[in-house]
């Protein structure tokens, strides 16, 4: 949603940084006389803020900046929900790149110079670019922090996603999607009294047979449903399961301990192992909103 011009660039070369290791400390400074005191000097106006994450701010201009372009992109009045995911975003892509910086990661003046040139020659040149920029609120300096920012949060998003395995336990499965109780209820004693679940699946689903394939855990929309799954033996079946999409009755067809996954599914369960990831590195971080 955010950064998406920036994205394209910086996907494509998210591992271009390279951790390295922490400076020296810096040589002990001998003391010095004490300074003779003079008149106290005002303090500079603070900067507003729209959020703090751990201790490092983002700036309200930034958001409001951010704002702009995602209103620009949706064309449409924002309400408050689009404005809290914008925030939400921003905050997101500071703990993915604070993360970052914490394992080593690095993008050095070189690299970025050359992200940058890329994009400008993706965007028909340097002028193409600061018009680009100018449109979408950005000016040299905040544009050359954001591509950092971002090729940071990408790293760190590779890193979550290369957690998820490339083959799992899997079940493969069938349902019986039913929009009523009374007809759940009803399907559910025909199959206790010896129904054929095929033919019954069938029935409801005539071009699939009620047919899932195979589901990797984490992967069915809701948990009741994922823990049914992996609950049963093949040619079980289970009880009705209610769901936001309807009402539920699983048979497990065949079971794996160890299939690999297609890329639809590693794709579901890459997404919310970063989901995961983030609630968990929200949990221990100190965050403040500012905004209303």
């Amino acid at each position: 949603m955010v950064f998406i011009v920036i994205a394209a660039i910086v996907l494509a070369g998210c591992s271009d940084g390279t951790p390295t290791p922490s400076a020296s400390p810096p040589p002990a400074t001998p003391l010095l006389p004490s300074p003779i005191p003079t008149l106290s000097q005002p303090s500079p106006t603070p900067v507003p803020l729209a959020a703090t994450v751990n201790e490092q701010s983002i700036p309200l201009s930034e958001y409001q900046a951010e704002l702009s372009r995602y209103q620009a992109a949706v064309g449409t009045e924002l309400a408050t929900e689009d404005e809290q995911r914008v925030l939400n975003d921003l905050i997101d892509q500071l703990l993915l790149a604070q993360a970052a910086a914490e394992a080593g990661f690095v993008v050095d003046e070189t690299t970025l110079q050359e992200r940058y040139a890329a994009l400008a020659a993706q965007l028909g040149g340097d002028q193409a670019l600061r018009d680009w920029m100018e449109a979408n609120a950005y000016v040299e300096e905040s544009f050359r922090q954001a591509l950092a920012r971002s090729a940071a949060a990408a790293w760190m998003r590779d890193q979550v996603a290369a957690g998820v395995p490339a083959a799992v336990e899997q079940v493969h499965i069938r349902q019986i999607l039913l929009y009523n109780s009374e007809e759940a209820d009803s399907v559910i004693a025909q199959l206790r009294s010896g129904a054929d679940f095929a033919k019954l699946a069938a029935l409801f689903d005539p071009a699939a047979g009620g047919e899932l394939g195979w589901v990797p855990r984490g992967y069915l929309l809701d948990a009741a449903l994922d823990e049914a799954a992996f609950s049963l033996q093949p040619g079980e079946f289970s009880a009705v399961i209610q769901s936001s999409a309807g009402y539920h009755i699983l048979q497990v067809l065949e079971r794996e301990p160890l299939l690999p996954l297609e890329s639809d599914a590693r794709l579901a369960l890459q997404r919310r192992a970063l989901q995961d990831w983030l609630a968990s590195r929200r949990s221990q971080s100190q965050i403040q909103v500012f905004t209303p």
